[in-house]
């Protein structure tokens, strides 16, 4: 689980558009960015956004030839430092939401130019196209090598760590210094990446990665002789994260459709009930797709609430010890009983299992992912969405901690849903509302305010506002766009 920093912003944020009109700038405050050419669609409107948005974002939060990423942008005062006054550097985790915010755009573009729109396209594909080969390769600042002991080997493993090193490929990513839900998003912009681009650096690096982390997966067995899946949130945790299981679902849908038909094999590894370690090769397409069904399932059956929500974790932290058994000589993890589920429901945790869900159903044809999906649409939307609470006729989503970005992970799912139910429409028009209304009332050099609904604090200095937040409404106008283009066939 990220860690979640509950923040009260009522008091700093107002509604009106003069908040800042004492900035000595010169600068218009209140929607100061000229409208969108009238001849535009919604669709353009909405890509032309977030492409605004992002350059905005690569301008002023990234630093040096390395790309170094600061995890925070002041448009008001330019600067780049937290609440201390000190510059802290992005993890791993908000540099990938800079990948998925030009992913997004490379696939809005693309949608246009299939659409019948080329212009945009010709205009800016290769330069994202660009940028995101830029990124990719500065990644590897947060690259490191480590050998890790799991439930059926030891191996030396390359990997990415949650902190920037000085130099590439020499971060560490010891123990709890690397965790699986951070490949796992690299993993999903990778396969993106590669789809968008044919690029099949992105496509080798995603199934490394993917090998990487279902090597994490618990394929200890139980008492009736089945495995108790589940993978944790790193290698150094025994707790599993909704966050460390149901973002690998989608991806695992994808590399099957790559290899849908082809011969290309993998090795899966497993346990005989006598404890001894045995692996065999199958075919990649079966792999993927059988560990995309169990991980969705282990999610399902121990993290879903009674609410039709999706719970954090199982586990917490009473017991975080790893521990082993020797056999045959060798030296394996072992799983630690992890009986407890504990909260709260973070909206990205019912975003990807509705992502999931949509992709099973498509390639699987099997209604209890529709079905799940649907009711999984309407009981989200109901728990995390209130009507009214901030600004009259708009939803409110929480967005403490890191939620701005959680909350567009479950956008997307709505999206993803959307082709299957037309119920989704409603959550999804909510998002484009809020953008929409913080736009018109609130753009300042190209950024949001962290509150969409309430705006800019009166005191400048308190306008920072978080990289991956900036990214995340670049992501989500892009995805919109998307969504406005393909919603009515």
């Amino acid at each position: 689980m990220k860690k979640i920093v509950i923040t009260i912003l009522s008091s700093l944020f107002i509604l009106s558009t003069n908040a800042c009109s004492d900035s000595d700038d010169g600068s218009d405050n209140g929607g100061g960015n000229p409208d969108p050419a009238p001849t535009q669609t919604v669709a353009e409107e909405n890509l032309s956004k977030a492409m605004e948005i992002v350059d905005a974002a690569v301008s002023n939060y990234f630093e040096g030839t390395g790309m170094k990423l600061s995890m925070y942008y002041n448009p008001y005062t330019g600067a780049r430092t937290n609440s201390k006054g000190e510059e802290e550097t992005g993890s791993v985790w908000d540099y990938t939401s800079s990948i998925e915010a030009v992913n997004t755009v490379l696939h809005g573009l693309k949608s246009l130019k299939d659409n019948g729109k080329p212009e945009l396209y010709n205009q800016y594909f290769n330069k994202y196209t660009d940028l995101l080969a830029k990124l990719y390769d500065n990644a590897a600042y947060y690259k490191g090598t480590f050998t890790l002991t799991s439930y059926t080997q030891t191996r030396e493993w390359t990997v990415y760590g949650v902190h920037r090193a000085g130099d590439k490929g020499s971060a560490n990513v010891e123990h709890r210094e690397n965790v699986y839900d951070d490949q796992q998003w690299l993993i999903r912009e990778l396969l993106e990446a590669y789809k968008l681009t044919g690029n099949d650096t992105y496509l080798k690096e995603a199934e490394y990665l993917t090998e990487y982390v279902l090597d994490g997966w618990d394929c200890t067995l139980d008492n009736n002789g089945k495995e108790n899946g589940g993978i944790t949130w790193g290698p150094g945790y025994v707790s599993k994260h909704s966050c460390s299981n149901g973002p690998m679902v989608s991806p695992l849908v994808w590399l099957h459709e790559l290899y849908k038909g082809k011969n290309d094999e993998t090795t899966h590894r497993y346990i005989e009930p006598d404890k001894s370690r045995k692996s065999v090769s199958v075919k990649k397409s079966n792999y993927y797709l059988d560990f995309a069904k169990k991980i969705y399932d282990y999610q399902k059956n121990h993290l879903l609430r009674p609410d039709g929500v999706y719970d954090d974790m199982m586990g917490g932290f009473s017991d975080e010890n790893i521990h082993y058994e020797t056999v045959g000589g060798k030296r394996y993890r072992i799983n630690t009983p992890l009986p407890d589920r504990a909260g709260p429901a973070i909206s990205y945790n019912s975003g990807t299992m509705l992502s999931g869900a949509a992709d099973l159903y498509r390639v699987t044809n099997n209604s209890v992912y529709l079905e799940d999906a649907k009711k999984l649409t309407d009981a989200s939307f109901e728990y995390f969405a209130k009507l009214g609470t901030t600004v009259a006729g708009y939803y409110t989503y929480d967005i403490s901690g890191d939620r701005n970005w959680f909350n567009g992970v479950l956008m997307r799912g709505y999206v993803d849903i959307y082709p299957l139910y037309s119920n989704a429409s409603k959550a999804i028009d909510s998002f484009q509302k809020n953008l929409d209304y913080s736009y018109k009332n609130f753009v300042y050099k190209s950024f949001l305010p962290t509150n969409l609904l309430l705006g800019w604090s009166r005191d400048n200095n308190n306008n920072r506002v978080k990289d991956m937040f900036t990214f995340a409404f670049a992501a989500e106008y892009a995805v919109l766009a998307r969504y406005e283009l393909e919603k009515d066939k």
